[in-house]
């Protein structure tokens, strides 16, 4: 039986603090890296974006984008799709804010700084055991030892 469910898939995101952004523009998609926030109990995820970045347009006109998470390390892998939204929303902004954003704006107060929130929809992930252990059962799979088990995998509702 999988364990793939919705609960399951919130603490993979959760561990996993960079994702691949993925917009449309009407022609073709984009892919950005961006630092999510994921708030699990506001069934949201949160990015910080500048005014003057090309996304928040595109968002505006098709605001259903992807996210794509990868933990290589352990080998677990999320797509979600959903609706993002975009706002001004300062005391959010400030609320999220960390000092690691100081590369990119001077403080939270910042003008430029605008709210990307992503609520999602549903999501494809991919739960597989570490490099080491795929390694090992790939290997056995094509000695004749049977197939291999490379965990799990699923779609979920979100």
């Amino acid at each position: 039986m999988t364990k793939i469910n919705q609960q399951h898939v919130w603490d993979m995101v959760e561990g996993i603090h960079i994702c691949m952004f993925i917009t449309w523009d009407g022609a073709r998609q984009s892919a950005r890296p961006m630092a999510a926030m994921p708030r699990q109990d506001e069934h949201a995820i949160y990015f910080l974006t500048d005014t003057n970045a090309e996304k928040d347009g595109q968002i505006e006109q098709f605001p259903i984008v992807t996210l794509a998470f990868v933990d290589q390390s352990k080998n677990d892998y999320v797509s979600l799709t959903g609706t993002a939204t975009l706002s001004n929303d300062r005391a959010r902004i400030e609320e999220l804010w960390s000092p690691m954003m100081k590369s990119f704006w001077d403080g939270p107060e910042d003008q430029s700084i605008r709210l990307i929130k992503v609520v999602p929809e549903d999501a494809q992930a991919w739960d597989s055991p570490h490099n080491i252990v795929a390694t090992i059962k790939m290997a056995a799979a094509a000695a004749g030892l049977g197939k291999p088990d490379l965990g799990d995998s699923g779609k979920v509702k979100m």
